[in-house]
């Protein structure tokens, strides 16, 4: 059996706030070594819904980077164990290539509130400020929009351009606006993407045993430049709708955003 990291639950809410969560060079350098090889032959596609030991079978190079502890633990406290593969792809940027990918949101046809799906990210190597990286804009996952949409916006306030160390991952929820950056270095930039759909019912499948933290609200009620005053009250009502699906406790609020909308008194005048 695969010894796993789990999530926190004050992680899991900044997950659910952010809309990723990063795990920083928790790959080893000898499997980083061996990614730039394989990624540059390029890994074969596999059936939709394929369960992960058919698709990467035991001792196969994406096989051991899912079982690294925190990157195994960060998977089934998000999705579950079980979950399928929805696809994956080999992202590479050339040097001085002079384009970027436009910002968008993946699969937005995709408008579930009770299940979503996790993108993880692998950054074989360094990734410095001039090789791009994967731009980010935090909490915009339960905005929804229609795929590239927001490809006209250039900048945001607020947003993350990836820098990172070597053997780093990021799981992504698949609603959050990113864009792969232009790289302006002299190097190849690889990444490595994986889809994953979840198989159980997403609920307190992470360590639960700090549910209780304030630091989980404090993570909860993160708001972020871009949002308006107004419109950031949407997306605290949205996380609070979220965190009591992934709880089961629908008695959990935030400033009573959701208790003050959802009353309907049953009781009649004489």
């Amino acid at each position: 059996m695969i010894h796993t990291r789990l999530l926190s639950s004050v992680r899991m809410a900044h997950f659910v706030s952010h809309g990723s969560l990063r795990l920083d060079a928790v790959v080893p350098a000898e499997l980083n070594a061996e990614a730039i090889e394989v990624l540059r032959e390029g890994v074969p596609g596999v059936p939709y819904g394929s369960g992960v030991p058919d698709a990467y079978p035991e001792g196969s190079f994406v096989r051991r980077l899912l079982d690294i502890p925190d990157v195994a633990g960060a998977l089934h406290s998000l999705v579950g164990p079980g979950p399928t593969v929805d696809h994956h792809a080999v992202h590479v940027r050339d040097p001085r290539e002079g384009h970027a990918q436009p910002l968008h949101g993946d699969a937005i046809i995709d408008v579930r509130t009770d299940a979503f799906d996790v993108q993880l990210m692998y950054y074989p190597q360094d990734v410095t400020l001039d090789m791009g990286g994967t731009l980010s804009v935090p909490g915009s996952h339960l905005r929804r929009t229609n795929e590239s949409d927001t490809g006209r916006y250039q900048n945001l306030r607020g947003q993350n351009r990836l820098v990172c160390p070597a053997g780093t991952v990021v799981f992504l929820h698949h609603g959050l606006w990113h864009g792969g950056r232009r790289n302006d270095s002299d190097a190849v930039r690889y990444m490595f993407k994986i889809r994953f759909n979840p198989t159980v019912r997403q609920q307190r499948l992470w360590d639960t045993s700090d549910l209780g933290d304030p630091r989980v609200t404090e993570e909860l009620s993160t708001m972020f430049p871009w949002y308006e005053h107004a419109t950031g009250r949407l997306e605290a009502y949205n996380r609070v709708l979220w965190w009591r699906s992934l709880t089961g406790d629908d008695s959990f609020d935030m400033e009573y955003w959701v208790t003050r909308v959802s009353n309907r008194p049953q009781g009649e005048v004489a």
